[in-house]
């Protein structure tokens, strides 16, 4: 059997390397090759895409490789498709032309998405705007056309089925994943001072000067792991005050366990969140969590269970993240019990059969 994996429309195996999701991403389709499954991956990358073809076994690259606008490389992948048996988006973005591409060759179709675009550009822009319309009219075409959707929470699953009216006999809910071989828990950071981490894309999204207010006069060290336009704005806000913030940028996600097991606890500030890799891959290196008690969050943590939760604003997380750094107890427990509750949902092996067995399905 051959899966065509169409990427979010605009991205690149460049794109993943660049911003240190190449291992990750890559990590369920080494697996599934290794099941028997042949593996295509579909890029908006050019000829430089080609070079990646070593990072799975027998792996074919489809590239803009001749350097064509956007709209002329969809239709050349509409026009010339692929000899596979299913085809796959990756997000929202893009999935319509996965889903064209699979109706040319005859080939069934998965509709998957991490989190519900119509969501994120209504959070955006506003639920009015051209954006969110767009995105709710490109929801329900490509996930009433799919031979099954995959999301990866129940919440997102119980969405699809109430908005679009997709029996929910075709929602499979398959969550983000982790090597949990590879993230596994450390000794901490060892330092005088408690070491907050924060991995994610430094924008609006991520609720980071409300993190900073809440602790810049707090004793504690801060690392923030990521890119985004923010950077520059949250650098200058983080001056002054008694805590001191460290912005580590971009990092590969095969060093990015290392860093994690330096640090004592994870805090993560999202005012909205699909099924957030950084928040379980932090649990999964033994990491207490403090996360804010929202959409996409409030799914994996289960306060004073496996984590804690506050509300946005900087009094609460400030709140959350003092009990933390005085109660050494609670962030072992937190921390066991974070580690556990990953390993029991979230491992790769886990996830990859759960994949491994929809595939099975829609070929018979």
């Amino acid at each position: 059997m051959n899966l065509a994996l169409f990427f979010t429309q605009g991205v690149s195996l460049k794109t993943w390397s660049t911003v240190g999701m190449l291992d990750r991403e890559v990590a369920l389709y080494r697996r599934l090759q290794a099941l028997g499954i042949g593996i295509d991956f579909v890029t908006y990358g050019d000829k430089q895409d080609l070079a990646f073809a070593h990072i799975i076994p027998d792996l074919r690259i489809h590239a803009n490789v001749d350097g064509l606008k956007l709209a002329a490389y969809e239709r050349k992948l509409l026009s010339q498709p692929l000899k596979a048996d299913v085809f796959k988006s990756n997000q929202m973005a893009g999935a319509d032309i996965a889903m064209g591409a699979a109706r040319k060759a005859g080939a069934k179709f998965i509709a998957r998405c991490g989190y519900m675009l119509s969501e994120v550009q209504s959070n955006k822009y506003g639920p009015k705007s051209k954006h969110a319309k767009q995105a709710l009219k490109l929801e329900k075409a490509v996930f009433n056309g799919a031979n099954a959707v995959v999301v990866t929470t129940q919440r997102i699953a119980n969405k699809v089925s109430e908005n679009y009216g997709v029996s929910p006999e075709r929602i499979n809910v398959i969550p983000n994943y982790v090597e949990t071989d590879r993230f596994y828990p450390g000794k901490g950071s060892g330092s005088s001072k408690t070491r907050i981490g924060f991995v994610g894309r430094l924008d609006d999204e991520k609720n980071l000067f409300q993190l900073i207010k809440a602790v810049i006069d707090m004793d504690v060290e801060v690392w923030l792991i990521g890119y985004g336009p923010r950077k520059e704005q949250l650098e200058e806000f983080s001056e002054g005050g008694k805590a001191e913030f460290r912005f580590l940028g971009s990092v590969g996600n095969q060093d990015l366990p290392d860093l994690l097991r330096q640090c004592d606890l994870f805090v993560f500030p999202s005012l909205y969140e699909g099924h957030p890799k950084a928040l379980i891959e932090a649990m999964a290196c033994g990491l207490p969590v403090l996360g804010t008690r929202v959409q996409g969050i409030q799914e994996i943590i289960t306060h004073e269970d496996n984590g804690l939760l506050c509300n946005v604003d900087a009094a609460s997380i400030r709140e959350g993240v003092q009990r933390l750094v005085d109660d050494a107890a609670l962030r072992q427990r937190l921390a066991r019990a974070g580690r556990a509750y990953v390993e029991a949902h979230f491992a790769l092996e886990r996830v990859a059969e759960l994949e491994f067995d929809l595939l099975n399905r829609l070929a018979d």
